[in-house]
């Protein structure tokens, strides 16, 4: 039997990266999987298809995770359609860099928004149905810089250690209807973001990494599964890292 069989999974921001990872892994094994996009809807529709060729009854919908009230709806819509939410992934998320002296206040404030505000926004919005169902697994996807800070991603770093909070909290407050909130903390990882770096920022990166060498996002998706899956039904409010070591 696969690890996810039959589970409803929402993973916010799946278009690509990460996301997409985790939604292809959560098929994979069994799930099936409503997922966001926020304007990458040709990329959204092509994962959709594929995840459908998987045998998933997936659906992809387009939602703002930073606004309360599409996130409402959102979580509204999926329950509708698949009439419960086993398994919700707070994956959305941006960078705005930029040095803390020229670091604007609409910056600081989208970044927030849209990485810490979207963690709140999700989880009051599913976390009825999974009160009244009495489980459910909660992953929130937060970044080892929440843990170690990074010059020029001050509001990037204060929103992930902000997610680490709000799991650790939220876990406390619905373990006893057997709901566990875990986060996961991604390291330096291969994706559509950090190919864009240049080649020096990359060896820099790389010479802090005891693994020496960037993680896949499969490896981050491996690690979602689990959390997901019913082998971690005892663990909850941690935080999971990805990251090659670096949090050394």
């Amino acid at each position: 039997m696969k690890l996810l069989e039959g589970k409803i999974a929402l993973i916010t921001g799946a278009s690509r990266g990460i996301g997409r990872a985790m939604a292809q892994r959560f098929a994979e094994e069994g799930a099936h999987v409503a997922f966001t996009y926020l304007s990458s809807e040709e990329k959204a529709k092509q994962l959709e298809e594929e995840l459908k060729a998987m045998g998933s009854c997936a659906k992809a919908y387009r939602s703002d995770a930073g606004s309360f009230e599409e996130a409402a709806a959102l979580a509204e819509a999926v329950l509708k359609d698949y009439k419960q939410i086993d398994v919700l992934v707070n994956n959305a998320g941006i960078t705005r860099d930029n040095l803390l002296l020229r670091m604007s206040e609409e910056q600081w404030d989208q970044v927030i928004g849209t990485n810490l505000k979207s963690v709140f926004n999700l989880t009051k919005s599913v976390m009825r149905a999974m009160l009244k169902k009495r489980q459910g697994s909660i992953i929130n996807i937060t970044s080892i810089v929440g843990m170690t800070g990074n010059a020029g991603q001050a509001n990037y770093a204060a929103s992930k250690a902000g997610v680490i909070g709000f799991t650790k909290s939220v876990a406390q407050e619905i373990g006893s209807r057997s709901i566990r909130c875990n986060a996961i903390a991604p390291g330096f990882i291969e994706t559509e973001m950090t190919g864009e770096l240049n080649e020096d920022i990359k060896k820099a990166f790389l010479q802090s990494i005891p693994l020496k060498r960037m993680g896949q996002a499969k490896e981050v998706a491996d690690a979602a599964v689990f959390l997901a899956s019913d082998m971690s039904t005892y663990i909850s409010g941690q935080t999971l890292s990805v990251c090659g070591a670096m949090n050394r």
